[in-house]
């Protein structure tokens, strides 16, 4: 990709938006709604520009700069290193630097210590000298902070690829844990789907444990004392966390005893479940971190460079940078292209645009394109289930979500499609797909049906938390029970559980946790509509509970926002400096509740109005997307655009919740 980060724009020109908008049936009844009429009419011109000439709409995600610093690290590595990217990529990394030194996981958030010390060794390789100011700010935070032992396990991975961190000092991942049974506990199916991914290649790596001559030395980023032992030492002797070091320390001792014969049969099951997974576009998953650790595993097998495989995949990952306008260049960790494009037809229908629009018809038609026609890793858990699912990003058979599935489906219920047939056959294939994923507790998680195991949560292998698997969560279920109600299927048992999963998971406060949104803003924007689209009056309990905590949040300047550290404390929750994307999710569940004319509303739609930028966008450089919570941060780019909005499309078309069609729900 050679875009700028503002994205591409369609080639052909767009019908205006003045003239694509249905006109309002009543007068507007205040000045707030009069200029949130305005505001809508400038902000579908804008997205209706921004889509691409094939029909689909994508913003640029960025997330913290350790993955362009793992880019750097991987060129090195495999000696492809090319002054022109390594310049622009120190560029893109350089810019993004703290005062203090540090590179931080979200925009105006705190130093993170693994993600410095990546972006610290990158700009070594882009030239920088340890004697500069900023690298010595950066070198004395870091050993202020534990040095490099106390960082964060994926960093210390690509220190080892270069003999700056000994793999004698990182946890054991023997490959034969392919061989164990679907499942088996501790199978690989017990993690989730993009664990799965860094898994299995990273047992090849590790296996192989290759070093490559380092470039310079880093001393610098080690505190006084020098690394401990190693990490299978540290940790608690007790309970399941110390039953799991005691493993670890057992897999390294048995490492030199493992017969030839079974490590040489183990990596091969890795190699050939590794090459099974490619992508049409040469990635894996669509994920530029899972397609590195593919190519590393790949070449530590001995794959040359010039393998298709590795070209394609090479491909890809250039595929996935962005070029900006200053010469600078950063890589997105994943495109977005399915999901903006649903999110975008979504936006504009509640804008007022027509069903049969050319913009919507031909979104319709490029995602009727993309959706997955055969079995995934979803199957396992799943045998007998047809696929008919959607993914995140272009290119990805493996790995299909109820999440965007849900919102597919949504879309294409507000277009009044060429091939009507076509449209219905493909929403109920996804449909029957979506229903067969859900889990045994009446949930939806992301990419698997019940993937609910915590043991992957203390294995040693990742250090991430309780986010190795993939159990049913408040928004994806909320996507899912929305979207069976925009067709008709509010009683059946499928949506009855999905409603009484949600009612069962409302924290005590009366929000919603979020797990792929930031944070219970995002999970109360996603539950509150779809209970009320599954039949849950205005006046239960819950949305009354879920009004009254969102009330309690709002700023002062009538907008909302979350920030990064509500996922470890409670105190951040729904508490931060006010977003247009989080502002929308507060609004969307308002409206939904029956509060459009209340106090909050208006004080929203004011504040989103009163932010809106002359070409009729937003500006929002904090991070609202989550990757993994507390651990990765995304800026989605077109978060900022499509739920603004939606929610004033809603809020002066007088529509209370998204689940509804243009057209009637299939048999």
């Amino acid at each position: 990709m050679t875009t700028t980060a503002g994205g591409a724009s369609r080639t052909n020109d767009p019908v205006p938006a003045a003239d694509a908008l249905a006109r309002y049936a009543l007068p507007a009844s205040h000045p707030v709604e009069e200029a949130a009429r305005r505001a809508v009419l400038r902000a579908a011109e804008h997205l209706l520009a921004r889509q691409h000439a094939e029909g689909y709409w994508k913003g640029v995600t960025q997330s913290d700069v350790a993955y362009e610093a793992q880019d750097l690290l991987l060129r090195r590595f495999l000696g492809i290193r090319d002054e022109r990217v390594t310049a622009a990529t120190g560029r893109w990394i350089r810019s993004r630097q703290r005062a203090d030194g540090t590179w931080s996981l979200v925009h105006d958030g705190p130093g993170h210590l693994g993600t410095t010390i990546q972006a610290y060794v990158a700009l070594r390789l882009a030239g920088d000298r340890p004697d500069q100011a900023h690298m010595l700010r950066c070198a004395a935070w870091v050993r202020s902070s534990g040095g490099v032992a106390a960082g964060e396990l994926t960093a210390r991975i690509w220190l080892a690829l270069f003999g700056w961190w000994s793999w004698d000092d990182l946890p054991e991942v023997p490959p034969e844990i392919i061989a164990l049974p679907a499942r088996a506990p501790l199978s690989i199916h017990s993690f989730n789907s993009w664990i799965r991914l860094v898994l299995v290649p990273l047992a090849v790596v590790s296996a192989h444990r290759p070093v490559r001559p380092a470039p310079f030395g880093i001393e610098e980023l080690f505190a006084p004392g020098g690394p401990p032992a190693g990490p299978a030492a540290a940790g608690p002797h007790g309970g399941w966390e110390g039953a799991f070091r005691r493993l670890d320390r057992v897999l390294r001792a048995c490492r030199g005893a493992t017969p030839g014969p079974v490590r040489r049969a183990a990596l091969t099951a890795c190699v050939r479940w590794i090459l099974e997974r490619q992508e049409a576009d040469g990635s894996w998953g669509g994920f530029g971190p899972m397609t590195g650790y593919a190519v590393l595993a790949l070449h530590a097998q001995g794959f040359p460079l010039d393998h298709p495989v590795l070209r394609a995949a090479l491909g890809a990952l250039e595929d996935s940078a962005v070029w900006t306008g200053d010469g600078m260049r950063m890589t997105e960790t994943v495109q977005s292209p399915v999901w903006d494009t649903a999110l975008s037809v979504t936006a504009l229908a509640d804008a007022g645009v027509p069903a049969g629009h050319p913009a919507l018809l031909g979104a319709a038609d490029w995602l009727l394109t993309r959706q997955t026609t055969r079995p995934g890793d979803w199957a396992v858990r799943r045998p007998r289930l047809a696929p008919g699912g959607w993914s995140f990003e272009f290119h990805n058979q493996t790995y299909p979500d109820n999440d965007d599935t849900s919102e597919v489906i949504l879309a294409l219920r507000r277009v009044a499609p060429r091939d009507e047939a076509r449209v219905d056959d493909a929403v109920e294939r996804a449909a029957r797909w979506t229903g067969g994923m859900q889990s045994r507790d009446g949930g939806w998680g992301a990419f698997d049906a019940d993937s609910t195991g915590t043991l992957v949560n203390r294995l040693p292998f990742f250090d991430i938390g309780d986010y190795c698997a993939d159990p049913p969560t408040a928004d994806v279920t909320a996507h899912v029970v929305e979207m069976l109600a925009a067709l008709g299927r509010r009683d059946d048992p499928r949506t009855r559980r999905g409603v009484r999963w949600l009612l069962d998971h409302q924290e005590d406060s009366g929000a919603w946790f979020g797990r792929w949104g930031m944070n219970h803003l995002y999970g109360t924007g996603c539950a509150v509509p779809a209970l009320v689209a599954a039949g849950v009056p205005h006046d239960a309990p819950a949305v009354r509970r879920a009004v009254a905590w969102l009330a309690s949040v709002q700023n002062a300047d009538g907008g909302w926002g979350e920030d990064w550290r509500s996922y470890d404390d409670p105190a951040f929750a729904g508490r931060g400096p006010s977003t247009p994307s989080q502002t929308a999710w507060a609004l969307l569940a308002l409206l939904a509740a029956g509060e459009r004319d209340g106090s909050a509303v208006r004080a929203g739609v004011a504040w989103l109005t009163g932010a809106q930028t002359e070409d009729g966008s937003w500006e929002e450089p904090q991070f609202t997307g989550t990757g993994v919570p507390g651990v990765q941060a995304l800026n989605y780019g077109l978060y900022r655009h499509v739920f603004p909005l939606t929610a004033l499309g809603r809020y002066t078309r007088r529509q209370n919740t998204g689940a509804v069609s243009a057209r009637s729900a299939p048999n």
